[in-house]
């Protein structure tokens, strides 16, 4: 089952650049563990994985602007 990573509430804050991925596309990963990090205007967030699986990477990251409500990635976890 694949696991969305997405963006937590972060009130009004409508875009945000990925700033960094801590792993790699294929790379196993924990659940809770730190997969991200995203950047607003005022802070920067860590991401966590939703689950325990691979990853797997949507938005490279970059300078680009991204919308803060689209999945970032996900997880999958290897079961139907």
């Amino acid at each position: 089952m694949k696991h969305p990573i997405v963006i937590p509430s972060l009130g009004l804050v409508e875009v945000v650049t990925v700033t960094a991925w801590t792993k790699a596309s294929g790379d196993r990963v924990a659940r809770g563990e730190t997969v991200c990090t995203v950047e607003t205007e005022k802070s920067e967030v860590e991401i966590e994985a939703p689950a325990a699986g691979l990853l797997h990477i949507a938005v490279a990251a970059g300078p680009e602007l991204v919308s803060a409500d689209i999945a970032l990635g996900s997880i999958d976890d290897g079961e139907a």
